[in-house]
């Protein structure tokens, strides 16, 4: 089982910028993708950003330029750095050890997001 433990989401402004946090427990850190999730209120959970063992990222289109990840294997944690938020950001935010290209099954408690107008 992997334990995941995220953090840093908060209220900011819209055009601002937050950056999350999620430390990872277990040896499997450094051998499997990460990924950034996010839930809106009545929508589906959606993959927002992922970066491999070897440091290739990918994103969803509507971050592209705004959002980056990155990821500190000697301490077990991915980053998050979002900039220029939008109000459409506004969501939970979920990282997760990915098994391949599919989300691991487990999840942490998530990091409230929200960006006013």
């Amino acid at each position: 089982q992997v334990q995941l433990a995220e953090s840093g989401g908060g209220l900011v402004q819209a055009g601002g910028s937050l950056r999350l946090s999620c430390v990872v427990s277990g040896s499997i850190f450094g051998r499997r993708t990460m990924a950034w999730y996010r839930q809106a209120p009545g929508r589906q959970r959606e993959l927002v950003a992922s970066i491999t063992s070897g440091y290739t990222t990918n994103y969803a289109d509507s971050v592209k330029g705004r959002f980056t990840i990155s990821r500190a294997n000697a301490k077990n944690t991915v980053y998050l750095q979002m900039n220029s938020l939008k109000p459409e950001d506004t969501a939970v935010y979920y990282c997760n050890a990915q098994l391949g290209l599919l989300p691991g099954a487990d999840w942490g408690q998530g990091t409230q997001v929200t960006v006013s107008s």
